[in-house]
């Protein structure tokens, strides 16, 4: 049996964002409280959860906020309000007015803004273009934060199609990979999104939570993963909360059993 001094509650909550930015955090806060009261030490929300219309474009730059504005703020008070490390992206005012940034932030109860990454793979796929006003993230080090003596990074969506990324973040630490999401619905799509996920935790043994936006134009189905890919929780295709029971001690057991990561025989480059 799990030691329960091991475990960690990670949830992952999906809903519909929208146009009205209050009405997301209104959804917010009651599904991280859904998360709390169950005993999640960790909620993550979908990609663009501040704002949302389809498509995106020029209209996410009158929403667009700074990195300390209103809606990380509210996180931060419903972090500490709640007691738990809350998870979301936003769209992210930059000094080009004519682009944004896609960016996550971790908030921390008694501690504020923990980590931050801005979208680096920009959806330019599937005949979208995101980058026409979105600015991809800089190539830089991961930022990682601490939730219960769990490691946990940051990546966002069309990410999950770049393995060199996670393994970016694995390498610096991270016993858990977080991915907000808006993962388009279309041929495929979902057999897409359960795939990679899995296959990104197999690969580099770890586990992989992975939230994503839930009706109108996404497919939903958020779900935690473990590192030998088995699924831990799965919220489906309804708007609500998922938790999964992580234990620290099943990273190190299977870490032994694949030593896929001291075996490998190449490393991570950024590309010029």
């Amino acid at each position: 049996m799990p030691d329960s001094e091991t475990l960690v509650a990670v949830a992952v909550a999906q809903f519909t964002p929208g146009p009205d930015p209050v009405q997301n955090l209104d959804t917010i806060a009651g599904l991280a409280s859904q998360a709390a009261q169950r005993g999640a030490r960790l909620v993550v929300f979908p990609e663009y959860s501040s704002y949302f219309v389809d498509p995106v474009d020029s209209r996410f730059l009158a929403h667009a906020e700074p990195l300390d504005g209103p809606f990380t703020s509210s996180l931060a008070r419903l972090a500490d309000e709640l007691g738990l490390t809350i998870v979301a992206g936003f769209a992210e005012r930059t000094d080009d007015p004519h682009r944004f940034s896609n960016t996550l932030t971790a908030l921390a109860p008694g501690s504020g803004i923990r980590a931050v990454y801005r979208k680096q793979h920009l959806y330019d796929a599937f005949g979208v273009r995101e980058s026409d006003v979105v600015q991809p993230g800089p190539l830089e080090a991961p930022q990682l934060f601490d939730v219960e003596g769990l490691t946990v990074g940051l990546q966002t969506c069309y990410d999950l199609r770049f393995p060199e990324i996670t393994r970016t973040i694995v390498d610096a630490g991270a016993d858990l990979v977080v991915v907000p999401s808006e993962w388009v619905r279309g041929p495929l799509k979902e057999h897409h999104w359960r795939t990679l996920i899995t296959a990104r935790a197999i690969e580099n043994t770890v586990f992989v939570a992975a939230a994503d936006q839930v009706g109108g134009v996404s497919i939903g189905s958020s779900i935690v993963v473990d590192p030998m890919g088995v699924v831990l929780a799965d919220a489906g295709e309804r708007p609500g909360v998922a938790l999964a029971w992580i234990d620290r001690n099943r990273l190190t057991d299977v870490r032994a059993l694949n030593p896929a990561l001291s075996l490998r025989r190449y490393a991570v480059v950024a590309k010029p």
